[in-house]
């Protein structure tokens, strides 16, 4: 499966392209390209290649096959070849879009930085059953807040859920152990200061071997689109 790419090249760079990846429920266009990601990437000399994950933004909807962590991040990966087929790049990744950033060095030796933003040690989908999430698209009370929390996610993105509940299967049967390690290149984590998902930001730097720890004014949402972040990740990148 092909996933939608937005490319921003910029002339004359010098650096790497840097790919952004959105999180769940929203899209690239939501999270970076409505926000002025790509023209602040552009001015600092960067290309640009935004994705949409699967069954999300203009991506058709994940086949069950192609849900699981492994495969969507080698459809990153194609993603990315499709446009920048050679060389390195780096990584913008938020909430889900970090998770699965989390992954990419690791099956990539092309990733040069990273810059993960929103992210938690505790895996989410790891913890929702299927069909209790449909059970409360169709409107069952949840018994679980995290299967509450999702099922609003999807409801709020206007797209047919089917997709994003086969997406929430498909991660969640390989649940995020970030304490068997993450990505060995140079890494910025950023945490939202009213985040609460993102407070076991230090616990996932202690796992990895060459993490910063940034926390920026926000809650999940605000963190994303602070000028610090922005700013942070733009220097980072740039090292």
């Amino acid at each position: 499966m092909a996933l939608a790419v937005h490319h921003f090249p910029a002339a004359d760079a010098a650096l790497p392209p840097v790919v952004l990846l959105h999180g769940f429920a929203a899209s690239a266009r939501d999270d970076y390209l409505s926000t002025g990601w790509p023209e602040a990437l552009n001015a600092a000399g960067r290309g640009v290649v935004a994705i949409d994950l699967p069954s999300h933004g203009d991506s058709p909807d994940a086949a069950a096959t192609e849900a699981s962590t492994t495969a969507v991040v080698a459809q990153i990966l194609d993603a990315v070849a499709s446009v920048a087929p050679e060389g390195e790049f780096d990584v913008v990744g938020y909430s889900l879009g970090g998770r699965l950033g989390w992954e990419l060095p690791a099956s990539s030796p092309r990733v040069r930085r990273a810059v993960l933003g929103g992210v938690s040690p505790f895996d989410p989908f790891a913890v929702i059953d299927a069909a209790a999430l449909e059970a409360v698209l169709a409107g069952a009370e949840p018994q679980h807040p995290v299967v509450g929390a999702i099922a609003g996610l999807i409801g709020a993105s206007g797209r047919d859920s089917t997709g994003l509940v086969r997406l929430v299967a498909g991660l969640g049967s390989e649940p995020f152990a970030p304490q068997s390690g993450g990505p060995a290149v140079p890494t910025l984590l950023v945490a939202g200061a009213d985040d609460q998902m993102a407070q076991g930001v230090d616990e996932l730097a202690a796992a990895l071997p060459r993490a910063e720890v940034l926390r920026v004014p926000g809650d999940h949402r605000g963190a994303l689109d602070s000028p610090e972040f922005r700013a942070a990740a733009i220097e980072f990148l740039a090292r």
